[in-house]
């Protein structure tokens, strides 16, 4: 499949359409209606389009959902994909529309008759989405993926609006890249030097090894690690779009390339998907590549805690004491509650840097947001209503399930230690919102701040509408149109 930088619009050309091979894409409204294009494709292929939309079948199609005619009569082209979407779609119908076009490519040059149509860089982002695929590790001959071209009355505006789309697509591949790839070719190092190669896109990064994490006082980061022979680091990003001096937006992920549970081991069966626990920091990535890509006018900084968690003869162990770099002291019940070890020292560390205008932590953090939310949607926990409804909007504009969890008081009860000032799990009663309530401790009283576990979303078995099974890059087109809207110039 080609990239989204790969897309072609080009010129309508009505006498193209006969002699173009691989397959034609048409759109046809609810009530059977084509452009001049679609016309002329209908008119070539001896009226087979007219044909179809005449069907009951196409009559209960769904809007975006698309029939096949196979070797059609009159033309080149091996098939036709008549494509049933209004004239004035949503960017959802238009999205949706583009990623069952991906379907039906199949390694085929592709030419979408894309006329007028007023959503066809959002069509191009759906086409592009799903037909992402993750076959790095498979060996033999890969097919060459088909070429695509936008057939449109006005290429050159279309690309324009196209080309902040593609970019951020290519951060959700980025994102989603990170998260398949599995904990052996994933190590800490190697993640670390994929996020240190974007500085050739303007990025400033920076890598922190485990001897200036212990100066800082990172205690709680460093005894997640302590049982890999993978070090264990903190890598900041920097892009620095918007005026100088302004406080940046910061986003903050939890980075666990492995998660065996420690020395709290977890079950045999599906630990294999743990090599996903680093999704967190996948998505921060994502949007950074994106923010750089576009050119955004905005400053962020993305800062990701990279750790492994194995059970060695050094790892940590349940009832050990730990003081985190904000000074607050942490008991261990579990080493498998580790995404909130990491994340505690690396929101303290934000703080005291970047002194943020306002922060976003994402992590694969608990199996309980599972059992709230299933695989539909994020869940998101804050301290201030603004910046929580920023998002939301955000998240339902771009299609990304969000809901907001409570927070509160009453739930400390749940986290506190006998021996140390907190402890890092309360059990399974409320585990998303004591797991947060916990990140909630590490965070300024004024400093916006919004926690998004992200377990159910970050990979999936199944397909979901822009994804193929597996990682799904959630988050980065909502975090990237929050920054957008709300912390541009």
């Amino acid at each position: 499949m080609p990239t989204p930088a790969e897309i072609r619009f080009i010129d309508t050309d009505l006498d193209q359409i006969a002699v173009t091979t691989g397959k034609i894409a048409v759109f046809v409204d609810m009530d059977g209606r084509m452009d001049a294009a679609g016309r002329k494709l209908n008119s070539l292929s001896r009226k087979a389009v007219e044909r179809l939309v005449a069907t009951d079948a196409f009559e209960r199609m769904s809007v975006g959902d698309l029939m096949t005619i196979g070797y059609p009569a009159g033309l080149a082209a091996d098939a036709v994909c008549v494509v049933k979407l209004g004239r004035r779609p949503s960017v959802a119908e238009a999205r949706k529309a583009g990623a069952q076009l991906a379907k039906a490519q199949n390694g085929h040059d592709l030419l979408v008759l894309a006329g007028t149509s007023p959503r066809a860089a959002d069509i191009a982002l759906g086409l592009a989405l799903r037909g992402y695929h993750f076959d790095t590790h498979k060996t033999g001959e890969k097919p060459a993926p088909g070429k695509v071209g936008f057939m449109v009355a006005d290429p050159e505006t279309v690309a324009k609006a196209a080309a902040p789309m593609a970019a951020v697509a290519e951060g959700v591949f980025f994102t989603r890249d990170l998260t398949n790839e599995p904990a052996n070719v994933l190590t800490t190092d190697d993640f670390a030097a994929r996020l240190a190669a974007m500085q050739d896109l303007g990025l400033d990064v920076e890598i922190l090894e485990e001897s200036e994490l212990a100066k800082l006082g990172m205690r709680t980061l460093l005894a997640v690690g302590q049982g890999s022979d993978s070090p264990s680091k903190v890598v900041v990003m920097s892009w620095n779009g918007g005026k100088t001096g302004d406080a940046p937006f910061a986003l903050v992920g939890k980075g666990v390339v492995f998660d065996t549970g420690g020395i709290s081991i977890k079950p045999a069966a599906g630990m294999e998907k743990m090599t996903m626990d680093m999704g967190g920091a996948g998505v921060v990535a994502g949007v950074m590549r994106a923010l750089a890509l576009r050119k955004a006018k905005a400053n962020v900084v993305g800062v990701v805690g990279l750790v492994e968690n194995m059970p060695s003869g050094s790892a940590s162990r349940p009832g050990d004491v730990l003081r985190s770099m904000k000074g607050d002291t942490v008991e261990i019940i579990s080493t498998d509650a580790e995404g909130r070890m990491v994340l505690a020292d690396v929101l303290w560390y934000t703080q005291e840097r970047f002194k943020p205008c306002g922060m976003i932590d994402l992590a694969t953090l608990t199996g309980a947001i599972l059992i709230a939310l299933g695989h539909e949607n994020a869940g998101l926990f804050s301290n201030d209503d603004a910046l929580c409804g920023q998002f939301l909007k955000a998240a339902q504009a771009e299609g990304e399930g969000a809901w907001r969890m409570p927070l509160g008081k009453p739930y400390d009860a749940l986290i506190k230690s006998k021996i140390a000032d907190i402890k890092n799990t309360g059990g399974r009663t409320a585990g998303s919102i004591t797991a947060a309530q916990f990140l909630q401790r590490f965070v300024k009283d004024d400093v916006p701040w919004c926690h998004l576990d992200i377990a159910g979303v970050a990979h999936v078995d199944g397909e979901t509408g822009l994804a193929p099974a597996g990682a799904t890059g959630w988050g980065v087109m909502a975090l990237n149109r929050l920054i957008a809207d709300n912390y541009e110039g």
